[in-house]
């Protein structure tokens, strides 16, 4: 049965190792047949949570900027993959935002009940990807009938379009989105 796919690309580096292996994982989930709605962050305008916890009443939050329509697909999706740049061994400051502002679903409830992670660093140390993890897992252990899929690590990856050359991570980007 298809499912309605959302990877959200967190990088703002142009030709980003991340995105390269997001565009990749939609491929794969494209050619298996789902919905797939592909989300950057460059160029959107996504402000610092307040901790109000208004959209707890409102369903939404009470800063008017692209975090809104974006949780809006989150809400909709089955599946979210989320694809991150490692910096200093955590997910980047922007995907961290985007979940804090994504309170709202605790309130509104949401639809997804996969979510999958793709990870770029220039470390390629084992481990780089752990405080990412236990990042996305804190995240979905907050809501009911959440799981935790699988992800695509991409160590060793210093410049933009590294990832190109690692066919290896591109098949495993690509067979990680024919598998959602």
């Amino acid at each position: 049965m298809a499912k309605k796919v959302l990877i959200i690309s967190t990088s703002l580096r142009n030709n980003a190792n991340s995105e390269i292996l997001a565009k990749e994982t939609e491929r794969g989930a494209r050619d298996a047949g789902n919905e797939v709605e592909f989300v950057s962050l460059k160029d959107k305008k996504i402000g610092f949570c307040k901790g109000c916890l208004a959209c707890q009443k409102l369903g939404r939050c009470v800063i008017d900027d692209d975090a809104n329509g974006i949780t809006a697909k989150m809400k909709e999706a089955d599946v979210i993959v989320w694809a991150t740049p490692i910096y200093y061994y955590e997910m980047s400051g922007q995907m961290k935002t985007l979940i804090d502002r994504a309170n709202s679903l605790f309130a509104t409830g949401k639809n997804f009940s996969e979510v999958y992670l793709i990870t770029t660093s220039a470390d390629f140390s084992k481990g780089v990807v752990q405080t990412v993890l236990n990042g996305v897992n804190g995240w979905i252990a907050c809501f009911d009938g959440v799981e935790f899929k699988g992800y695509v690590e991409g160590g060793g990856l210093d410049n933009p379009n590294d990832a190109l050359n690692h066919k290896d991570l591109m098949e495993k980007a690509y067979n990680m989105g024919k598998n959602i």
